[in-house]
């Protein structure tokens, strides 16, 4: 059985992970609302559209990730300057290619796979199963996005 310094100590652990998680999402976020207002050609009714959606739901997880790290005792990151100093994920500005914009999507996408299979994993270890169920149904709307967004490009 844990004590309780050394679930503190997991926790800790488990929130700076997802803070690390949160600054990507949140760049993310601000890269599709950018597709959303400058996608241009013959794809911009679809893409503005999709971009729009994208959005939104990035806007939700983004609130349910920061809702989650307090609960765990942390403090979500939440400046966007705090957000560039931690991210994988780097701002795109100035792309207006639909075609580019949606692997750039699938490009970033596959980075917030990466991390959120690895907080699983983490959150596992830890019998963390509130955060364990918050990741998992993450995971999977994200590799059904993958799916979709490959099988436009093709």
């Amino acid at each position: 059985m844990k004590t309780q310094e050394q679930t503190q100590a997991a926790n800790q652990v488990l929130v700076e992970r997802m803070n690390a998680f949160l600054a990507d999402l949140q760049v993310h976020y601000q890269n599709l609302r950018g597709f959303h207002w400058n996608v241009e050609g013959s794809l911009f009714f679809v893409l503005h559209a999709k971009f729009e959606e994208f959005y939104n739901e990035a806007s939700e997880t983004a609130d349910e990730v920061a809702e989650r790290i307090l609960m765990l005792g942390g403090q979500p990151l939440h400046s966007f300057s705090q957000y560039l100093q931690v991210a994988e994920i780097p701002e795109v500005t100035d792309l207006r290619d639909g075609k580019e914009a949606v692997q750039t999507v699938i490009d970033q996408s596959e980075i917030l796979l990466r991390k959120m299979n690895e907080l699983l994993e983490l959150a596992g270890d830890q019998n963390d199963e509130a955060t364990t169920s918050l990741f998992s149904d993450q995971i999977s709307s994200t590799e059904k996005r993958l799916w979709m967004l490959k099988t436009f490009l093709r």
